[in-house]
């Protein structure tokens, strides 16, 4: 166990970059903040190390891993909560492409922006039992501290793969995964489609939708009929009430 007082300290300066992608991407690693999404790391071995203000509570199951007892000024400059507990860690991102991929069950988005409506997709997925998510590009990153609190750990209980979706729909087309697109245009309300053991569904961006070049690679597309006044679903009720009918 250490104890960190200057906020010029190298490690903490490395911290620091880690609340940024650009930083996240070169380093391979994120940092998670408060008791739940750490002790769900823990125990996805994602932890490479806890960091505590001084006068807090160290994590459960954190007792083999390297410990900083930091200062509240070191904390508040890495607290992204308005109420931070005052626990953080270090966790490693895991190396996944479409190469890692073995699951027959997916939920891809493209290019998703909200992080709030991410972070619901990934628990969504999580809880449906889906594979894994993929994050094609023009998704915000992952590993934003929206995102990870929004999934509330889903990050380590299934694979978050940020690859390009041309190659993911290669992959399922050598794997015979019928891949589905949520459109208005030529379109099947999703009632009309039977459950399936292998798919994948893509979720468009919030405004746009799916790219028009991924609709036209689609097996088959999707639409929830609007029964009130409403123009449109949020694209994570969206996800959820596709992948459950999907799922079956």
């Amino acid at each position: 166990m250490s104890v960190i007082q200057s906020m010029q300290n190298g490690k903490v300066k490395e911290w620091k970059k880690l609340l940024t992608k650009k930083g996240r991407d070169k380093s391979g690693l994120f940092l998670v903040e408060g008791y739940h999404l750490i002790e769900e790391a823990i125990l996805a071995g994602a932890v490479s190390e806890v960091i505590v203000r001084e006068g807090v509570e160290i994590p459960e199951k954190a007792d083999e891993l390297p410990v900083s007892i930091v200062t509240e000024e070191i904390s508040a400059a890495l607290a992204e909560t308005e109420h931070s507990q005052g626990v953080f860690a270090i966790c490693r991102q895991p190396a996944l492409n479409v190469a890692t991929l073995t699951g027959k069950q997916l939920l891809i988005l493209d290019s998703v922006q909200d992080p709030g409506n991410i972070g619901t997709m990934i628990r969504t997925a999580d809880a449906a039992g889906i594979d894994a998510v993929i994050l094609g590009k023009g998704t915000a990153d992952p590993y934003n501290a929206k995102i990870l609190r929004a999934a509330q750990g889903s990050h380590f209980h299934l694979p978050i793969v940020k690859e390009d979706i041309p190659s993911v729909l290669a992959y399922c087309k050598n794997n015979g995964i019928s891949v589905f697109g949520t459109s208005l245009q030529e379109a099947l309300p999703y009632r009309e489609v039977d459950s399936q053991k292998e798919f994948a569904l893509i979720m468009g961006n919030e405004g746009a939708g799916m790219k028009q070049e991924l609709l036209e690679q689609t097996d088959q597309n999707l639409y929830i009929p609007i029964y009130g006044k409403s123009e449109s679903l949020n694209v994570a009720i969206a996800a959820g009430i596709l992948l459950y009918h999907l799922k079956g």
